[in-house]
């Protein structure tokens, strides 16, 4: 027995399970202790957990454009970050000429309609072209090939955007209508912007979630997913199927770029790449091909990364611990893969499609 356990566990997974318990050990202990201080009010951690959840509300939004072209393709787009940043991008030039006029404030929920089909429609655009000019000819390269495409064509969009409309950061105009808090009870209050975001992040996951699971093309994508080739001889249009996943997730990226220039006001050509690491780490803490799995790794991470350095490091001393939040949200990737590989709601994949 000692030797099926011996041959089982290696020496990597010991090493990997004694950093886990390390980290478990550190998380517990600052915890414990920032908890002990009472440095923070009950009103303090609401307000905190309330922003976690609309930034990973994005993260979620965000993930899905990789869950749902990896659950299709077995393949990371990592130009999806720009598909992302493309959106927010197009619509500060709509919501910047609607103030102009005055109507984004005279008529906010008509002006945000505009924008976000502006970003929605410009984030479709640039992932059709993307599919169909630098993934299409490649779909039988190895996959290595495909991978270091979307690295490239995420360079490519950084470039154009700057080279057409330069390097300087944008701000999006305030809505009036969003500014303000509303309060729920007592001292608690929560930002209208920070409303918008979650409600308008959870109708979106809502909606993909049951367009994928209860229509005929849901049904199609899904069956491309198991065998693009079985699904091809039942009559699947493969290609237009592979289309419109990335116009799905295109949608949704396009989506939450208008929610997080909102929330952050500024757009750059940059912008994509921080927040297309966070969610694709988000789908892989969910479990990479599964919807459900990059919804709630998203918030999850949302969450951690804006709960953790307030809870874990305070208690240890570290100096301006949300500076760490980054590697706060990284620790936790590092956890979940180490105590479940395949993410939260993951599953064990077949060696086929592995």
């Amino acid at each position: 027995m000692l030797k099926r356990l011996r041959e089982r566990i290696s020496l990597t997974d010991v090493f990997m399970w004694a950093v886990g318990a390390f980290l478990l050990y550190i998380i517990i202990r600052g915890s414990i202790a920032t908890l002990v201080l009472g440095k923070y009010s009950a009103r303090q951690w609401f307000d905190i957990a309330v922003s976690g959840l609309a930034q990973g509300s994005i993260y979620a939004l965000i993930a899905l454009g990789y869950t749902l072209v990896y659950g299709v393709l077995r393949m990371i787009n990592f130009a999806h970050s720009e598909v992302f940043m493309g959106g927010a991008f197009t619509g500060y030039f709509a919501a910047d000429y609607l103030n102009q006029i005055g109507q984004l404030q005279s008529q906010p929920v008509l002006s945000l309609l505009i924008v976000f089909t502006v970003s929605i429609l410009t984030s479709v655009g640039i992932s059709v072209l993307l599919e169909r000019i630098a993934y299409r000819p490649l779909r039988r390269a190895p996959r290595l090939v495909p991978l270091i495409t979307a690295i490239g064509a995420s360079f490519v969009l950084q470039y154009v955007f700057r080279g057409f409309f330069g390097s300087q950061f944008k701000s999006y105009p305030e809505v009036d209508a969003l500014q303000g808090n509303f309060t729920l009870m007592g001292d608690f209050t929560i930002g209208k912007i920070e409303v918008l975001v979650i409600i308008s992040a959870a109708v979106l996951m809502l909606v993909l979630y049951t367009y994928v699971q209860r229509t005929k093309t849901g049904k199609a994508m899904r069956a491309v997913s198991e065998d693009k080739d079985v699904a091809a001889l039942m009559g699947i249009n493969v290609d237009a199927i592979i289309v419109r996943t990335f116009m799905l997730g295109a949608a949704m990226a396009g989506a939450a770029g208008v929610l997080y220039a909102l929330m952050f006001r500024n757009v750059q050509f940059f912008m994509g790449f921080f927040p297309g690491i966070k969610a694709f780490t988000a789908a892989v803490l969910g479990g990479i091909g599964n919807i459900p799995g990059a919804m709630l790794g998203g918030i999850f991470l949302g969450l951690f990364e804006s709960i953790g350095p307030s809870l874990f490091l305070d208690g240890l001393g570290i100096p301006a611990p949300y500076q760490m939040k980054d590697a706060i949200a990284f620790t936790m990737l590092v956890l979940v893969l180490i105590f479940r590989p395949t993410g939260i709601l993951g599953e064990r994949l077949a060696t086929k499609k592995a």
